[in-house]
């Protein structure tokens, strides 16, 4: 299973086409656009968000609400294109034209894909780069995702996310009965966090950098249940499966750490503090008394609940802007400004749940036998069964 993505974040939409999907899973635009409403709620958020009200469109791959194993389509517009028309345009300019488009980019921001980006591909306008490199684009990934997810419930896996830190203010870690109870106070949480206690400590921090033209960044965490045991492999490292939920998350913009159960706090412990001692019951089967490593053993799953986090920098467009240097007459200047939060992971959370739900329903597509939705279940369910009775 794989999907690609294409489009700017001023373009006029964004697309992606997902392949690989099972035949008869029920999909609505509704199971999407609810998806893609969440990633842009959030305090800190731009003006962006109240100009796009992101709604995905099904151009292919779906007939009367099921899949039909064929690629599926779906399409985004950006609202925000008609102030873009001859700036973004796709055919080419004359030259009265070309002299009347401006917002040329030639001073490049610190901590962007603007300078790499203009080295790489040849461009004198830095606009080509950021455009594409612009966390707009996570839009269509947040709808992959959805898709994603859709599959999962279909087969008894839930997933939800939640914030743990922004800037520097930490939550507690307070205990949830069920994942239910995680998503419903966190959903009506402004900064997509458990412990009220920590909410308002983080809005202030997020209104504090904005008034001081910064950004501030954070730690997102992500839990999957349901899965069954053996998802993954051992045997060559491109098919470990923990090794590619942490290639998801730092593929997210801004994503620069990431960390698997207790993460780095394993090199502060014994070994006797970090591995998960196994037991067994009849109704069960084989269970760890812990869960330190994250659901995870030689790159498989244990059949405990996957936990994730990723560490989000601070957004590098400020509105103080860093000094850098202009590429086309070398001299220093502070960096372009354009358009940006203050902080955006509440919003990045919904990204980090979407990439890792893709990851893992591509994983199951990948092991299981899946050209039909009802063969999957039965493959996951005798998967389940197998491993409570071996």
């Amino acid at each position: 299973m794989r999907y690609l993505t294409a489009g700017e974040s001023h373009g006029p939409q964004l697309t992606t086409i997902i392949e690989g999907l099972p035949a008869g899973l029920p999909l609505t635009a509704e199971d999407i656009n609810t998806e893609l409403a969440r990633r842009q709620k959030g305090h800190g958020r731009g003006r962006r968000m109240q100009i796009e009200k992101d709604a995905a469109q099904i151009m292919g791959g779906i007939r009367h609400g099921y899949t039909l194993g064929s690629p599926v389509a779906l399409v985004v517009e950006n609202k925000d294109w008609t102030h873009w028309t001859k700036i973004m345009g796709q055919g080419p300019l004359n030259q009265d034209e070309s002299e009347e488009v401006k917002r040329k980019i030639t001073r490049a921001r610190p901590g962007h894909a603007d300078l790499n980006g203009a080295l790489k591909y040849g461009h004198r306008d830095m606009r080509n780069v950021l455009e594409r490199s612009s966390a707009r684009e996570t839009t269509v990934r947040v709808a992959a995702g959805a898709v994603a997810k859709t599959l999962l419930s279909q087969l008894g896996i839930k997933i939800a996310c939640h914030v743990l830190e922004i800037g520097g203010v930490q939550a507690e870690k307070i205990p949830y009965s069920s994942l239910e109870e995680l998503k419903e106070k966190t959903e009506a949480s402004p900064v997509r966090c458990f412990d009220s206690n920590a909410e308002q400590k983080m809005m202030d921090a997020i209104d504090d950098a904005k008034k001081n033209g910064d950004s501030i960044g954070g730690i997102v965490e992500v839990i999957v249940e349901g899965m069954p045991a053996g998802v993954g492999s051992y045997v060559h490292y491109d098919r470990k499966l923990d090794s590619k939920l942490a290639g998801a998350m730092v593929s997210i913009n801004a994503f620069k750490g990431v960390e698997i159960g207790i993460g780095f706090e394993a090199a502060r412990k014994p070994g006797s503090e970090v591995h998960d001692e196994i037991a067994w019951d009849p109704e069960l089967g084989y269970y760890r008394k812990t869960n330190r490593l994250g659901g995870f053993e030689g790159g498989m799953t244990t059949g405990m609940p996957i936990v994730v986090r990723g560490v989000m920098k601070p957004i590098p467009t400020l509105y103080k802007p860093l000094q850098s240097v202009d590429i086309d007459t070398k001299e220093p200047f502070a960096a372009s400004i354009e358009r940006s939060d203050s902080c955006a992971v509440p919003a990045a959370a919904v990204v980090a749940e979407s990439v890792i739900a893709w990851e893992i329903a591509a994983a199951i597509v990948d092991q299981f036998s899946s050209d039909r939705l009802d063969v999957l279940q039965a493959a996951i369910e005798e998967q389940r069964r197998y491993a409570r009775e071996f």
